[in-house]
């Protein structure tokens, strides 16, 4: 599967509508454009988002890795599964930040709503933001559930954060898929997302095989 391929002929389309929210669990992508620029291999973002109170930019509606998974979508054509907890909803930023660093000693594995079948997808892009050094125990839940269906894959880590970068994230997805090609990733601070598309467009031209 051509990664290079499937950037290029979807930011050439210039897909100008970004897929909704919350996008079914594999469901196909709904215009010719996207489904044209996939057409050489199927593409996935798997994501946890969390909206409400965030370091930086205060209460917000929409998740700073939402926004980046759906500039991918817009721009790639790839479907979504968004890991979707309501265990933080309405939490305060410092008792988010206690509370991670809890789930992240104890090494917990909070449950998520929902699944997704990985075997039709080539390139799965897995993004989050940094709590405690590395990706939401949420999405560990996810890594441990899925462990047998990444082999042969290509995995594309990214993140959003405040200063952490990509933290400890990359070396805890090798570690939970040793099958698959990990490759080109990718990290943006939260606070620039909303201006930031033209980076995540320039990290998106840039992947190759």
């Amino acid at each position: 599967m051509k990664i290079r391929s499937i950037i290029t002929a979807a930011v050439a389309l210039l897909v100008s509508t970004a897929c909704s929210g919350n996008a079914k669990q594999g469901t196909e992508s709904s215009t010719s454009n996207e489904t044209t620029a996939m057409k050489e291999g199927k593409a996935i973002v798997v994501f946890f988002s969390h909206a409400g109170d965030n370091y930086s930019v205060g209460n917000i509606e929409v998740g700073n890795t939402k926004i980046v998974a759906d500039y991918i979508t817009e721009m790639t054509g790839a479907e979504q599964f968004e890991i979707v907890t309501h265990k933080y909803d309405g939490m305060a930023y410092d008792d988010l930040v206690n509370l991670a660093t809890q789930e992240g000693r104890n090494g917990e594995l909070p449950e998520y709503e929902g699944d997704i079948d990985l075997a039709p997808y080539d390139t799965v892009f897995i993004g989050g933001p940094i709590w405690w050094g590395t990706y939401p125990r949420v999405m560990a839940t996810f890594f441990n559930n899925h462990k047998g269906d990444m082999k042969g894959k290509t995995i594309i880590p990214f993140t959003t954060h405040e200063g952490s970068g990509l933290g400890r994230s990359v070396d805890d997805v090798k570690a939970a898929f040793p099958g698959a090609n990990v490759t080109k990733v990718f990290s943006i601070y939260g606070h620039e997302v909303r201006s930031g598309k033209s980076k995540v467009e320039k990290w998106l031209k840039n992947i190759e095989d």
